[in-house]
């Protein structure tokens, strides 16, 4: 850490971002520079909550600075825009259809305060989608201008590496653009990851990426999974009133306090949350009338079972959204950031 913090400090400053480049290669043809010059000081790839800031700091402190963001569609074709898991698909949305199932908890109470509220008490998840999306666009287009008034430079294009200063970014149109940088910053976060050994799985079921942009509401609902992400989603579910069914293969919120682990669940039960507890799916097929039959078995028993839902949520665990690879850009198409 001393060597490291030792190259990046330079005289008179904080940091010295720069650093002698190499001669020749993809990054001196590409432009035709003179060597040693790159387009930025800072490339940041990942649009995220830490790319943002990392990003924003740098360019703060003087330096040029670019972010790389894409955002590859879910199997079940759902994308959105800058600002990471946390603004799109996580912290924010989640907050929202938690004070939603909140909401509606306080209005079936309120009778008993002399409040006189029309029964049975529904809820419209569409319009509830309609704010929700709405809220996270505008702090999608808020990162957006944060960035345009720190001088940082966004491009919308997936990138690859080329080689240790250099990336290639292909936009949704195709078009290449090369980009180089003295320091680069891989900050892409995570996807959740679905079980492809299951029949079904990929095809049938969706996520979190998924859940806060449906435009319909996802009715009677089983969550696959007992990390918090599972219980959050279950949660906020069965809190709007929705038939809601979490799927354990084993204990909940692993790597948690188990006393504590234990009351959620005892809570989410009480507030009906159903459990299918040392259960497996093994299998999902939709039927004519469109909801899915899924088939599951006891790990103890060895019993085989199914249920019927209208929607099956994978919530069993994150995988990294980063592939390494080298590329050559093709000549063609090929456009330089000015």
């Amino acid at each position: 850490m001393a060597a490291m913090a030792a190259a990046l400090r330079g005289p008179g400053r904080r940091f010295r971002w720069r650093t002698q480049a190499l001669a020749g290669g993809a990054r001196g043809a590409a432009r035709g520079a003179a060597a040693g010059q790159q387009d930025y000081d800072l490339l940041v790839i990942g649009g995220g909550s830490g790319g943002l800031a990392c990003a924003k700091e740098a360019a703060q402190l003087g330096r040029k600075v670019a972010v790389v963001d894409y955002v590859e569609p879910s199997p079940q074709g759902t994308r959105w825009g800058l600002g990471g898991t946390c603004v799109n698909v996580g912290c924010i949305p989640k907050k929202l259809m938690h004070q939603t199932a909140l909401l509606g908890g306080m209005i079936q109470d309120a009778h008993h305060y002399g409040w006189e509220v029309a029964q049975p008490i529904r809820h419209d998840w569409r319009k509830m989608a309609e704010a929700v999306q709405n809220h996270v666009k505008s702090l999608n287009w808020g990162h957006r201008v944060q960035l345009q008034d720190r001088k940082v430079k966004y491009f919308n294009i997936k990138a690859s590496f080329i080689n240790k200063h250099t990336v290639c970014g292909i936009a949704k149109s195709g078009k290449e653009t090369l980009l180089s940088a003295d320091h680069i910053v891989i900050a892409t976060g995570g996807r959740p990851r679905y079980p492809t050994h299951i029949e079904g799985a990929l095809e049938y079921g969706i996520t979190s990426d998924d859940i806060f942009w449906l435009k319909e509401s996802p009715g009677k609902t089983l969550v696959v999974g007992a990390s918090y992400v599972a219980l959050e989603c279950a949660g906020f579910l069965t809190g709007i009133k929705l038939d809601t069914t979490v799927m354990m293969r084993s204990i909940p919120l692993r790597g948690f306090d188990q006393q504590m682990s234990s009351l959620v669940m005892e809570h989410m039960e009480s507030h009906g949350t159903q459990f299918l507890k040392g259960c497996i799916p093994t299998c999902i097929r939709r039927l004519p009338d469109g909801q899915l039959q899924v088939t599951w078995e006891d790990r103890t028993s060895g019993k085989k079972d199914t249920g019927i839902f209208d929607t099956v949520l994978w919530a069993i665990a994150q995988c990294a959204s980063i592939f390494f690879s080298v590329l050559s850009c093709s000549r063609k198409n090929k456009k330089r950031d000015p």
